[in-house]
């Protein structure tokens, strides 16, 4: 089934491109059925390049999936056209009255602020409390994972001394939860951040089911026994290039970063990346659509209760 996006947004000739079934708004006007409805709050700086990537995940499910666009404020953005974020993202105000199947929080370039110096951190705290009345399942990614620790167990930032930057293993810990459900026993997923989310503090800390880890990376894969709060510590959104694109502004920037780990051939940056994680990714969010937000969700929106929600024990 297809993902629903507005009709001129720019991933739509992507993703068709790529003979993924993108639905117009216009058309899906006149089905008969019930979509789940996914807001999509994006924090990253390139907008239309990040909001390609999730969609391109939330098409790989038999789910149709009504995806609205939202942005954290309204401050101009240097990488964004004003006109695309008038267009097609809708400000919180607009949406705080209505209740979503699904919430995906991306990740923000802000490894190394403090959460109380982040301009729009009361904002974001207003939406991700919002959330729990008002969304069946949200799925923290990345600086978003910390930011929701944060809100939901008063964890304090952790950072690494150095980036975490590259293509790692990891091992899953319950074949048997519905969000790893088809999963290898190993997979490889891309990371990019400062955050330290080690299994050890976690356990001690929450009570979060860890789903899967890296010994390098740490904690990948988490979530609440209810499944309403996901965490995915990387990016598994990411095209083959982007960990390129970082390394290569980095340089540029003069910070000397190290080059990231088992993603070039040869560790040569010379040579064109491929993408090892992309099955998996896809495979996630499918997960996630459907045991998370579709298996639990009310048909009737309005009926909205957290009493409707079930735990795996």
């Amino acid at each position: 089934m297809p993902i629903r996006v507005p009709d001129q947004l720019p991933a739509t000739d992507v993703l068709r491109g790529e003979k993924i079934f993108v639905m117009s708004e216009s058309r899906a006007s006149s089905q008969e059925i019930r979509p789940l409805r996914v807001l999509l709050l994006n924090l990253m700086p390139k907008k239309i390049e990040t909001e390609t990537q999730f969609l391109r995940l939330l098409s790989n499910s038999p789910l149709q999936v009504d995806v609205e666009l939202l942005r954290i404020d309204n401050r101009p953005s240097k990488n964004t056209p004003t006109e695309h974020l008038d267009t097609f993202y809708r400000q919180f105000e607009g949406v705080k009255d209505r209740n979503f199947d699904g919430l995906i929080i991306t990740g923000a370039p802000l490894g190394l602020v403090q959460f109380e110096d982040v301009i729009y951190w009361e904002h974001l705290q207003s939406i991700m409390n919002w959330a729990k009345e008002h969304v069946t399942s949200t799925l923290y990614v990345c600086w978003a994972a910390q930011a929701g620790l944060k809100l939901l167990y008063d964890l304090p930032k952790r950072t690494r001394k150095e980036k975490l930057s590259g293509v790692y293993e990891h091992f899953i810990h319950d074949q048997h939860n519905p969000i790893l459900r088809g999963f290898d026993d190993t997979f490889l997923a891309p990371h990019s951040r400062y955050a330290d989310f080690s299994p050890e503090y976690l356990s001690e800390h929450t009570d979060l089911d860890i789903l899967a880890t890296s010994d390098t990376a740490g904690v990948y894969l988490a979530s609440t026994k209810d499944k309403r709060n996901v965490f995915v510590t990387g990016h598994p959104e990411y095209e083959s290039k982007t960990l390129h694109t970082e390394y290569v502004r980095d340089l540029a920037e003069g910070m000397e970063p190290a080059i990231p780990v088992n993603y070039y051939p040869d560790n040569n940056p010379d040579n064109a990346p491929r993408a090892t994680w992309r099955s998996h990714g896809h495979l996630l969010f499918s997960n996630w659509l459907n045991y998370c937000v579709y298996q639990q969700t009310p048909y009737d929106l309005d009926k909205f209760s957290e009493a409707n929600f079930t735990t795996d024990e």
